[in-house]
Parts: C-alpha cells; sequence; structure tokens
C-alpha cells in the first residue's frame, strides 16, 4: 500500500483509469462480438451496416489510449477481410 499523499494519488487515479480503460474495451469487445455473431449468422448486410460503428468505436478507443494504433489497424483489417470472405 502506498505511504505517501503523492502515491495514494496516484494509485486512486491509476484505479479510476483501469476501470475507464476496461469499460471501453468491453465496449468495443462488446460491438465486435455483435458483427462477428452477423457473420456467423449470415446476415452479411446487416453486418455491413454495422462496421463502420464498429471501426468508430475502435478508432475511439484507440485515440483514448486503450489500445495501441496498430492493434485497432490489426482490428479493422480482421473484420474486413471476414467480410471480404463471406461475400
Amino acid at each position: 500500500m502506498a505511504n505517501h499523499k503523492s502515491a495514494e494519488k496516484r494509485a486512486r487515479q491509476a484505479e479510476k483509469r483501469n476501470q475507464r480503460n476496461r469499460n471501453a474495451k468491453g465496449v468495443m469487445k462488446g460491438v465486435k462480438k455483435q458483427f462477428q455473431l452477423l457473420l456467423a449468422e449470415n446476415k452479411i448486410e446487416e453486418a455491413k451496416k454495422l462496421l463502420p460503428e464498429v471501426y468508430s468505436l475502435i478508432d475511439k478507443t484507440e485515440k483514448k489510449g486503450v489500445i495501441h494504433s496498430n492493434t485497432a489497424s490489426r482490428y479493422k483489417s480482421r473484420l474486413a477481410n471476414k467480410i471480404k470472405a463471406s461475400a
């Protein structure tokens, strides 16, 4: 446990950021999963309509610094490839 005021504050800040990051990541993963379920059910047109929303959430998560930019690019690339393969 932290012994100094500044260390206690840093611990509080880290905890808040951790929660914020986990929430952002969870929302992103949820939408990605929804997209993949649509593909699994062969609802390709609905999945294509959802794709810009998924991209947007991935970009927002990247901009907040929750995920690395290369990771965001990889996610988007894989989603695009799945759409291509199913079409």
